[in-house]
């Protein structure tokens, strides 16, 4: 499973940081805002498990069944 979280390191993107490294779950992290720019995303943190981006409630509602 590859995983990789983008980030902006804002209140909400602290959060689900935490919350991967509480559940002891290995991702990527990516806050190079040039990386996100071209990406284009607008809205952070987005998750991104294999391949499928998920906002942070989806993010959080994945990470509820995982612990």
């Amino acid at each position: 499973m590859k995983i990789t979280l983008y980030t902006i390191h804002c209140p909400a993107c602290n959060v689900l940081k935490k919350k991967l490294d509480a559940a002891g779950i290995e991702y990527t992290l990516i806050d190079d805002i040039n990386v996100l720019n071209n990406l284009g995303y607008k809205v952070f943190p987005i998750l991104n498990v294999d391949g499928e981006d998920l906002n942070l409630s989806k993010a959080n509602q994945w990470l509820k069944e995982r612990v």
